[in-house]
């Protein structure tokens, strides 16, 4: 019996949503339904891959993972490049540099390589100084980070996700809350920081910035190294680091990652936008340690 694509894909959705429920929902299908193709796979490879209890992956479950999610990736390119019409000319993209390593750096690439004519400037910077740019005309297509209460009339929401406290196992493990807090977040103008900071003064929490840099990388180095404690989407967590669920740390609100075009942008804009919406990925799986 052969495995087929929708199979996969109600396999990596079962994974990445702990349910079949909400597996389901993201797939368009029923409950019953997905499940039975779970049953079916297991069947066919004759493996366990998923404990219904929790939802975590057996080791057979990992494998079939990687190659599910490369097998659709690539499945989505071929009618990507099949489907999209030619497109030419000169298209400019700015978004902040988290999400650019986080999720599109090879989807940015794959479009690139599909259509060789399009001339593709790529630009990473803070939000707010992207908002300044596109307003004035130096973008085609913004990609942007908002809160609950800052979400523009004319943005486009593609998903919205927790922000999280997030730090190292060894500095959750030694923290003293007592104490002062060392923060590691992006510099000056930055909306995460400014929440951060303003959370942090009413819960009557001492704090200091000991490492500011606008780059993820960096700063996730910096976390790992047990320099301090930072804020990130649940669904950009990497396995290296641990949500910190401690009672007395704020709760911080949504963010909301949202397109802004300019609407005077040729169809080969509109074209990408809706490439990125379909390739914006899937959330890795969080690690979290409670104290």
């Amino acid at each position: 019996m052969d495995i087929d694509l929708v199979a996969l894909q109600c396999y990596v959705a079962v994974v990445e949503n702990t349910s079949f429920s909400a597996a389901a929902n993201k797939v368009r299908r029923s409950q019953s339904a997905v499940s039975q193709q779970i049953a079916k796979l297991e069947a066919i490879l004759k493996k366990k891959l998923v404990n219904r209890a929790d939802f975590q992956m057996t080791a057979s479950g990992e494998v079939l993972y990687d190659y599910s999610k490369k097998m659709l990736r690539l499945y989505q390119e071929m009618v990507d490049s099949l489907s999209l019409p030619e497109l030419k000319g000169e298209l400019r993209f700015g978004l902040p540099e988290d999400f650019a390593t986080v999720f599109l750096s090879n989807s940015l690439a794959d479009f690139k390589l599909s259509h060789p004519d399009l001339f593709l400037q790529v630009e990473c910077d803070l939000t707010l100084n992207l908002l300044k740019r596109f307003k004035q005309k130096e973008f085609d297509l913004v990609m942007i980070k908002t809160l609950d209460d800052e979400i523009m009339d004319d943005a486009d929401e593609i998903l919205s996700e927790k922000l999280v406290w997030v730090s190292s196992r060894n500095y959750l493990k030694d923290m003293d809350i007592n104490q002062k807090l060392s923060l590691v977040l992006s510099p000056k103008p930055c909306i995460y920081r400014a929440r951060v900071e303003e959370a942090l003064d009413k819960a009557k929490f001492k704090w200091q910035v000991v490492y500011a840099s606008p780059g993820y990388a960096s700063k996730m180095a910096a976390v790992e190294a047990g320099l301090g404690i930072t804020i990130l989407p649940r669904n950009m967590i990497p396995d290296s680091l641990v949500e910190i669920k401690h009672s007395k740390f704020p709760n911080l609100k949504e963010t909301h990652i949202c397109f802004m075009i300019n609407k005077k942008a040729p169809q080969s804009v509109y074209a990408f936008m809706e490439y990125i919406r379909k390739n914006i990925g899937a959330a890795p799986t969080v690690s979290t340690f409670s104290r």
